[in-house]
């Protein structure tokens, strides 16, 4: 048989695809729900890569108090970089939505475009693996965490206790998690 070619649909799942099969057993309203909570998180995606090239091209948005807005200003304003990963190690990485670090002064600033409630505890690891990557210690350094979301901003001064018990745990559970693969290649 020679099967029809679907070139531009390689890579991709469908929202009504085999391997997100749970939507057979959704009634309408769950449907419409879960579609809305997809199309919100690609909108997402979308509103992140316009926020980083604005950033990176140093254009401001209208000054207004809206969450978009405010992040995006804040960041240029700042000289921030925007999209940075950090990584401790391959079990430990991420990427800050724009940070920066100049005068013991570490800034990291996060984007929630969802309504989910957001957790200051995301930024919290960030600048974990933040000091963890470049060898820096809480303590020598004031660490602002921020929140951007709801058209509003929550501002976190973070503090050794909040970060140093982090750092402890990734380098812990790293270790775990190394130990594990290692015994996993001897089977």
């Amino acid at each position: 048989m020679n099967f029809n070619k679907h070139f531009n649909l390689e890579g991709q799942h469908a929202f009504l695809g085999a391997s997100q099969y749970h939507w057979i057993n959704y009634d309408e309203e769950k449907l419409i729900d879960a579609y809305s909570r997809r199309q919100a998180a690609l909108r997402g995606t979308v509103l992140h890569k316009f926020a980083a090239d604005c950033i990176k091209l140093g254009q401001k948005l209208p000054d207004i108090q809206r969450t978009l807005n405010m992040y995006v200003n804040d960041a240029i304003g700042f000289k921030m970089t925007p999209e940075q990963i950090l990584c401790y190690s391959e079990n430990c990485f991420g990427t800050a939505d724009s940070i920066c670090f100049r005068n013991d002064n570490l800034r990291i600033h996060d984007l929630k475009t969802g309504m989910a409630p957001a957790h200051i505890e995301q930024l919290e690891i960030y600048a974990a693996i933040f000091c963890l990557e470049y060898e820096i210690k809480p303590s020598d350094i004031n660490i602002e965490l921020r929140l951007y979301q709801s058209d509003s901003v929550l501002i976190h001064n973070a503090s050794v206790d909040d970060i140093v018990p982090i750092m402890d745990k990734i380098v812990t559970y790293d270790k775990i998690i190394k130990r594990i693969q290692r015994e996993d290649q001897i089977l």
